[in-house]
């Protein structure tokens, strides 16, 4: 699964750069990230007959470790609960 979490447009539309997170592993990641980058010339493509604009964006796909953070820290704070009501049951 992909998420997009941000897209930056240049302020002369020629490019945007579009962050996108994934959940996953290594490889699954890089494998998602290769897809994306290989479909940019078809999704520009879509873009030019889908929008009224002088000049449509050259899509950069990067990634964003944001939500996979976001993920990981919920994890932290959910082990540390864990623990503080093992701890409290076994006083």
């Amino acid at each position: 699964m992909v998420t997009i979490t941000e897209v930056q447009v240049s302020p002369d539309l020629r490019r945007a750069v579009v962050y996108v997170s994934h959940l996953g592993t290594e490889a699954e990641r890089a494998e998602a990230m290769e897809g994306l980058q290989h479909s940019a010339p078809f999704l520009h493509r879509e873009l030019v007959h889908r929008l009224s604009l002088r000049n449509v964006p050259e899509l950069v796909f990067r990634f964003d470790p944001s939500i996979e953070r976001g993920a990981r820290l919920a994890e932290l704070i959910e082990q540390v609960r864990a623990e503080r009501r093992g701890e409290e049951a076994g006083e």
